[in-house]
Parts: C-alpha cells; structure tokens; sequence
C-alpha cells in the first residue's frame, strides 16, 4: 500500500551542533556587511522567515529572496565539512530510512524549512542523501509557511514518482510546528521529542502519536505501516 513519508531534518533526522545558526549568520553578515546582534530563531519556520525575521530584528532592508538564497547556498556549502566534523545522524534514523527507502510503494523524502542546497548538505554530511528521494521533497524556498509545503510535496510525488491524489501523507518532525503542517493539510503526524520540545509539548500541540526518538525501528515502521493500510 502506498505511502508519503516527510521527515523534518533538523533535530528529527540529525542534530547539527550549531552549525545550522551559523549558516545563518553567515549569509546575513555576508548580505548586510554586519553581525547579527542575535542567532536565528528557526523552532520549525522557513529559511524564508528565518531570514526575514533576521532582518527586521537587526534593523536591515531586506534583500530580494534570489540573493537571499544565493547567500544562504553559500554559506551551507562552506560548512559541509564542518557539520560532518560537528554533528552527527540522530540514533536510529539510518536504519529507518533504510526500511522505507526499500518499500517501492513507499515515497520517502524530507519536508523541511531549509532551502534544497541546504537539505542536502545536511543530509549528505551523514551519507543518508540515498536514502531519501530528495527531487520529491519540499524545502524553505517553497512556501513562507510550513503547512503549504506539504502541497508542493504531494504535487512532486504525482508528478515524478506516480503517486496517487488520495495516498496518506506522514510528516516526521520534532516541532510543534510539524504537528500544526500535520493537521492543517489532513496529514498523519509522527511527533519525535528529539529536539528542544518536550513530548508534553508535542502532544500538547495535537500530535496524537510522540515517540522520544527514532531509535526504535520496528516501532516506527509499524506505525508507518498502520498509516499505509488506512
């Protein structure tokens, strides 16, 4: 049975050890000639929001999104050593992705704030860029707000993989941001409190399903698996 499978990246899929605000800051400094007075505030948002919010906190015009993700590509580029050396894959996640990549019914591929360079950055620093089928994903440079991801993701999983119009969507995310894309477009929700959210809060914002993290490999296909027969 056929199956969507989003996996947030950040926090969910790997844990970046800064570098991620450090991008950021980056491609800030590198548009605006200046420090950030402060890191970015991201818990779940688009690189477009990000950045703007970035922006308007440090008292600075905001720059045509072009050059804003040319900025921003960059940045994540020069960092790609750096993130492999510092961060790592979160426990579990390579033998999940492992199982759904081997499901042939089964699209699995990431829903994300990062813009597409940047997804792939992150994922490549820790070799799981085979294991998700990032050409059906949806990043930060293609919406403002998080659930109108989901949308271009179902669209690019019809167009180049075939999927069906009705086949489930599962989001896997660490925010309650996550949870609210889940339920705002209809989407199942795996809720992981790998990140700075609790799994009170997880719950709290609608998850019905909140797993302390990926670990457990039989215990997230199951579920993936219940959501593909509904």
């Amino acid at each position: 049975m056929e199956l969507i499978v989003l996996w947030d990246i950040d926090h969910t899929l790997i844990e970046n050890a800064g570098v991620s605000k450090e991008i950021y800051a980056a491609a800030f400094t590198g548009l605006s000639g200046k420090e950030p007075m402060g890191p970015a505030r991201t818990e779940g948002r688009t690189d477009r929001l990000i950045m703007r919010d970035m922006f308007h906190r440090n008292g600075v015009a905001e720059p045509d999104w072009a050059a804003v993700e040319e900025a921003l590509t960059a940045a994540g580029a020069a960092r790609l050593s750096e993130l492999s050396r510092r961060g790592t894959a979160l426990p579990g996640v390579r033998e999940i992705l492992k199982e759904a990549s081997a499901r042939s019914a089964w699209v699995s591929s990431v829903l994300t704030g990062n813009i597409a360079a940047n997804a792939r950055v992150k994922v490549s620093a820790f070799g799981l860029d085979s294991l998700l089928d990032l050409r059906v994903g949806a990043y930060g440079a293609d919406a403002l707000q998080r659930p109108d991801l989901v949308a271009v993701a179902r669209e690019r999983a019809q167009r180049l993989r075939g999927a069906q119009g009705g086949v489930p969507v599962v989001i896997v995310g660490d925010t309650p941001r996550d949870v609210e894309a889940a339920i705002a477009t209809g989407s199942e929700i795996i809720a992981v409190a790998s990140g700075v959210h609790s799994a009170e809060e997880l719950a709290a914002a609608g998850a019905q399903r909140v797993l302390p993290d990926l670990m457990d490999t039989a215990r997230v296909l199951g579920i993936l698996e219940t959501f593909a027969a509904s």
